[in-house]
């Protein structure tokens, strides 16, 4: 494919190296300055660029090596955040249950610098294959504390703030253009966790309309992307959560299926389908024509390797809803949301960007 989204994808994260791990322990102790973590974070990222490009990939990206997690570096380049604890748990099949933590509005929000101008800048001189620069969407900071996440004394309402925040973002698009980006993808989990029922009854015990919620998310991320300069294209990935391998909610994309393809105004959507949590292929029947869908059906968070023909026979299904030009494969999530990473090693990772590419070449003869 001549322009992005490419057959085979991936979403973007991918796990630190020990050597990058430490650095960023001994850079939050003082133990290290800014120069010696950029050195660090430098050689890592040229690094994983490489091993991207050797798996065959035509889009690469800098693994998020500069984030502690695919968020938090918003927090200081934006005016008007901080953090609090969530009001959501991460869980597995087990039981466990992670608390995380989530943006707090405190203050009306600006773009005081580039949150990820200096990531693409860096990317695009070690990358030969189109570089991708990954982005947390609006509704990110606000839904994990859908109540308290926003002092009223400074906003009235959720829309409020996102008529402000969406310009942050604005800004940041524009710049990165200038910057010769041509390709963003926003991470989005709220919408995806509005599919769960149980998260759709939790929201509405505090008072919340989930269906209004919906509408003030699509129009903050619209009016964020959709006057993107033209020739960049724009993904949103959607997923249920992903922290060392737990997640946040479960359920098909069937509740927000057609406001969620029909009105958000980006080109591709990255969505999670690694297991029966995300339901099957049915809501895909919303997909108009001009969307692209990369299906996001090898798992980030499992460590035995899927074959080709499992794969292959997945996107056959999917494509008695959306045309087979207009699909691709990738991972489901990121490998590593934060620098912790998911509990897959290495070599696996590697071997699964490389089974996302062998697919493409298998399913529609190019990558």
């Amino acid at each position: 494919m001549a322009k992005p989204p490419f057959r085979a994808e991936h979403v973007g994260s991918l796990l630190r190296p020990k050597e990058l791990t430490t650095a960023f322990r001994q850079h939050n102790a003082g133990e290290i300055d800014d120069d010696a973590f950029t050195e660090i974070q430098d050689k890592a990222i040229a690094e994983v660029v490489k091993r991207q490009q050797d798996a065959g990939l035509q889009v690469v990206t800098d693994g998020e090596f500069r984030r502690g997690s695919y968020w938090g570096h918003l927090i200081g380049p934006v005016s008007g955040l901080s953090v609090r604890e969530a009001e959501f748990k991460f869980h597995d099949d087990c039981g466990d249950e992670q608390s995380f933590i989530a943006a707090h509005v405190d203050g009306k929000v600006s773009r005081e610098k580039g949150f990820s101008t200096h990531e693409f800048t860096f990317l695009k001189s070690v990358a030969s294959t189109t570089p991708k620069l990954t982005m947390p969407s609006l509704p990110t900071f606000h839904f994990y504390r859908p109540v308290e996440g926003i002092d009223k004394l400074v906003y009235e309402t959720p829309r409020h703030f996102f008529q402000d925040f969406a310009e942050v973002f604005r800004q940041e698009i524009a710049e990165l253009a200038d910057l010769g980006a041509s390709y963003i993808q926003m991470d989005e989990v709220p919408l995806a966790m509005l599919c769960d029922p149980d998260i759709q009854a939790q929201v509405k015990s505090v008072g919340v309309d989930v269906d209004d919620l919906i509408d003030v998310y699509i129009d903050a991320i619209n009016d964020a992307v959709g006057s993107r300069p033209t020739g960049m294209t724009c993904g949103l990935h959607l997923c249920r959560g992903n922290f060392k391998g737990k997640y946040l909610s479960q359920g098909g994309y069937e509740p927000v299926a057609e406001r969620l393809f029909n009105d958000l105004q980006v080109d591709a959507f990255f969505l999670e389908y690694d297991t029966d949590r995300a339901g099957d292929f049915t809501p895909l029947r919303q997909v108009p024509d001009d969307k692209h869908i990369v299906l996001g059906i090898v798992s980030s968070k499992l460590s035995e390797l899927e074959s080709v023909e499992n794969l292959s026979r997945r996107i056959d299904e999917a494509a008695k809803y959306v045309p087979l030009e207009r699909l691709s494969v990738s991972p489901q999530c990121g490998f590593a949301s934060a620098v912790s990473g998911n509990s897959i090693t290495p070599e696996m990772q590697q071997a699964k960007l490389s089974l996302v590419v062998e697919t493409a070449m298998r399913v529609w003869g190019e990558c």
